[in-house]
Formats: C-alpha cells, structure tokens, sequence
C-alpha cells in the first residue's frame, strides 16, 4: 500500500529508490573513484538511499572485502561533495562487497551472480540490481555475454528488475553503435538500457528547459527571426592526462562533440514536449538530430586543430606530440570546430558554431544565443560602436548560471550606448549547492527515469553527423595551435568569412 499522505503530483518528498543493488564493473578505475564512489556517499548523506541498499565491486585486485572498503573510503572522502559524517559511511560502507576477477572469468561471475542471490534475502533487495559499465568499451561486449550467460540480465529470473548503465563512447562510428545498441538491447530489455552522458545530469543543462519552457519571455524570440547565430564552446585548459590510448584513437570530434556537444545543440533547439515523459523528451531531441545539416563544403565550414608547445595559466605545457604514448606522427585533433545548420522552421538559416578544445586558456563550457542586431538604430554612430549583439549565454560550467547581454546607456551627458551584463549565478540564488552530475543521474538509474539519458536512435543519429566529418578530415593534418590559445586561426577565419566572430568564453 502506498504513503496516503503523498501523492505522485507531491515534489516536495525526495525520490528514493526500492531496495537494490549497484553493481560497478571496473569499481578500482578512475571514473568510480573520482565520482560514482562519492555520489553513492553524498546521496546516502542525503537520505536518498534505500534501506538495504549495496554496493558490490568487480574489478581484477585479488582484494578482499576490507580492502575495497578502504579504497571506497579514501575515494568518498576524497571526493565528496556534502559535509563528511562518519556515522554515515559505517552504515554504508557495510553494505560494501567486491567480487575479484577478469571479465572472462567464469566463476568470477558465476560468484557475482551468487552474491546477489545472497543479497536478495539478506538484505531484502527483491532481486533489484543496476549493473554501471565503468570499463574501456571494448570489455562491453565481454560483460554483456557473462551477464547473458548467468541470467543476471533477465528479470524474470531474478525475480526484480535490472538495468545496465553504459559509459560514453558509445561505439566509435555509426556502423560499431548499431551493433553495440543490438548487443546491449538483445541482453537486457530496452527500457532497462541506461546510456550515460554526465553533461546531461548537470543542473544549468536541465535548467534549459526551465529557462525556454517555464517562461513567456524567451520562447518568442527562440528562432530564426530574431537569432543571429549560436555558439557552443567546450574548452578545456588540461591535456589529455593519462588518456593517451583512447583520446588518439579517437580525437576531440568522436570524444566529446558527437555526445554532449550535440546533446546540448538538441536540448537548445528541441521544440517544446507535450509532457516530460522521457519518450516525450527524446522525441523531440532527436527532430533536432536529425534535422541538422553540415556544411556544403566540410573543408571550409569546419576547422580541426592539434596543439603546439605553449604556456597555460602561466604554466609550460607541452604539445600534443610530445605527450606521454602519443606517436610524434599523430594527426589527431585536439580542437574541432564546425558550422551546422537546421533544416527546419523555427532555425532555418541560423548557424551553430559549435567548436571543442583542448590546452585553451582556460576552463569553460557554455551555450551562447545571439541575437540580430536592432533594425534601425536613432544614434550617432559613434555612440554605438560599443555595442555588439544581444546575448543570452547558458554557462554550464565552471561559474554556472546564465548571463544576459544587452545595451545601456553611459551615466553622462552624451547618449552613448555600450553592452552591460545581467548575472544571475546558481552558487548566488539558491542556498542548495547543486548536485553534481552522477549523483543525479545515479538516483535515476536507481528509480528508473529515463529522461536525461540518451536512447540508441540518438546516439546513432548522432554518429551520423559526426561520420562525413571524420572521412572529410581523413588523410589530413589539423592546424597548429599554441596551448593557451583559443584555437587555429583558421577557426576565426571561418567565422570572419560569415561577418562574424567566435565570442569571448
């Protein structure tokens, strides 16, 4: 019987899932020590944890149970975004097991599956289980056979539902995504496949929405009769660490521009859901996907980049060649830049510059609206030459919040016009510090929301954007770059041949 004190429409009461279990595969590796380790820890601080409630680690330490909770800890703590309580990792970190062994090791996942039988009636978890892919993509196909093989991914063997949760990339081209989404959709149900893109779990993305469809002011002018451009900017001030094997493999366009790049273009430019159902949502997200359309010439309309020597935050930083395990004949970009279109009604003929970087000046990702100029402007011209177009930029990170560029009048005598800033800062509004990403996209795993994350018909909509990219820069070398700068020139003589220029991030 449920709570008949609460209703489905009551917000106020916080989501908690039912009893279950989360399964990290790779549970040593960077990712789940740097953010799913602490975003278990932070939404049990939050009470977002259900009674009996566990986490089982599989990697290949021959460790015991201790000492992945001693890993854990040093994890959570590390990296935990709420006030440390010491009463709240002894509850959880009892509820910590770990199963050693390779991913084609048999027993290993014969035990797993003991383990979680175990489970079931020890801690009254009804047989509930979310499996996190937290491993290189070429160990996916490996899992999924020994989660098939055991009956793990089956729910009508395990007696509760269960849901896998896969890591971006998502295949390295159209061709390897479709047969990754039909290996992954003919082992677990379809509905269970959780495709991760941590950009979509962050607070100022889903604020988009909030922004475009909560309010009469902006939805008026969201199209192409008052949108001069739109820039979307992913720059980042590090290298590529310790990613040299897969970052050269793959480069800046398959690593961040066909998932949350585009994610983000679909979430600006998506027509308004009849519902936030998230069948409602990706529909129209993926209208956008579909509907974009690339530069007649790819040669001219787009720009790839690789950095050079230079200084970063007043910091030596090496070139891109001279990175740990990079060939010293690579010629895979570290920048990419490129102008999309969308073939529709609302954004016919506007532009989407879209561009990502590595070795930038400095650390920023936002979204840039910018409006057309006034048609007719009553001043001297010299009291106007301050002043650029309207904008509204959505900045996802670092400083998150949402900036509104607009004319004003100088305090004095003359009537001269300059651009002035409306600031409005989430760390600033809200008491609430914002969640971070994992932990949000975590609790829905748990509670089954599907709404931030994409489905296959996205990510193979999405390689076919990014695929007559890459067979054009094929057999070509990207332009140098300095680090600390904002990318070739070429990238602001794209921009310049159109009138235009990239804005200042």
């Amino acid at each position: 019987m449920g709570n008949p004190l609460r209703t489905a429409q009551d917000r106020r009461l916080p989501r908690i899932p039912e009893p279950c279990a989360l399964v990290i595969f790779g549970v040593t590796g960077d990712l789940s020590r740097k953010k799913l380790i602490p975003a278990v820890y932070d939404l049990a601080n939050r009470g977002l944890l259900p009674p009996g409630f566990v986490v089982v680690g599989f990697a290949r330490a021959d460790w015991g149970d201790g000492s992945f909770e001693s890993l854990a800890y040093a994890a959570a703590k590390k990296g935990a975004r709420t006030p440390w309580r010491d009463d709240v990792w002894q509850r959880l970190s009892e509820r910590f097991h770990f199963i050693p062994g390779s991913f084609d090791d048999d027993d290993a996942f014969d035990k797993l599956a003991e383990t979680l039988d175990e489970l079931k009636e020890r801690n009254g978890i009804a047989g509930n289980a979310a499996f996190y892919f937290s491993i290189p993509p070429a160990a996916f196909p490996l899992v999924l056979n020994q989660l098939n093989r055991t009956g793990m991914a089956d729910p009508s063997k395990t007696g509760g539902w269960r849901r896998v949760v896969v890591e971006k990339p998502f295949g390295h081209d159209f061709q390897s995504a479709v047969q990754l989404n039909e290996l992954v959709d003919d082992v677990f149900i379809p509905e269970d496949v959780f495709r991760i893109d941590h950009y979509l779990g962050k607070e100022t993305v889903q604020n988009i929405m909030a922004l475009r469809f909560a309010n009469s002011l902006f939805e008026p002018v969201w199209n192409s009769k008052y949108v001069d451009s739109v820039q979307i900017t992913m720059a980042e001030d590090v290298g590529i660490g310790t990613r040299a094997a897969f970052y050269d493999a793959s480069g800046a366009a398959r690593d961040v521009l066909q998932n949350h790049l585009l994610q983000l273009l679909a979430m600006i430019a998506m027509e308004e859901p009849t519902s936030f159902d998230p069948q409602e949502v990706r529909a129209e997200k993926l209208k956008v996907l579909k509907a974009i359309s690339l530069p007649a010439d790819i040669s001219s309309g787009s720009v790839r980049g690789q950095y050079l020597p230079g200084w970063v935050a007043g910091e030596r930083a090496v070139g891109y060649l001279e990175e740990p395990n990079i060939p010293a004949t690579s010629t895979t970009e570290t920048y990419a830049a490129v102008r999309l279109g969308i073939q529709n009604r609302r954004w016919a003929g506007v532009p989407f510059y879209v561009r990502v970087g590595k070795r930038m000046p400095r650390r920023v990702t936002e979204i840039a609206i910018l409006f057309k100029r006034a048609p007719h402007l009553p001043f001297d011209p010299a009291d106007v030459e301050m002043l650029g177009h309207n904008q509204l930029v959505v900045r996802v990170q670092p400083d998150e919040g949402v900036v509104l560029k607009f004319g004003s009048k100088v305090p004095g005598t003359s009537m001269e016009v300059r651009d002035i800033a409306m600031d409005f800062q989430y760390g600033e509004a809200f008491t609430e510090s914002s969640p971070e990403a994992y932990e949000r996209l975590v609790l829905d795993v748990l509670i089954g929301d599907r709404t931030l994350f994409p489905d296959a018909a996205e990510i193979e909509q999405s390689w076919r954007v990014i695929d007559p990219l890459e067979a054009a820069w094929a057999n070509t070398k990207p332009e140098p770059y300095r680090a600390g700068e904002w990318g070739p020139r070429a990238a602001d003589e794209m921009l310049a041949r159109e009138g235009r220029t990239w804005r200042r991030a």
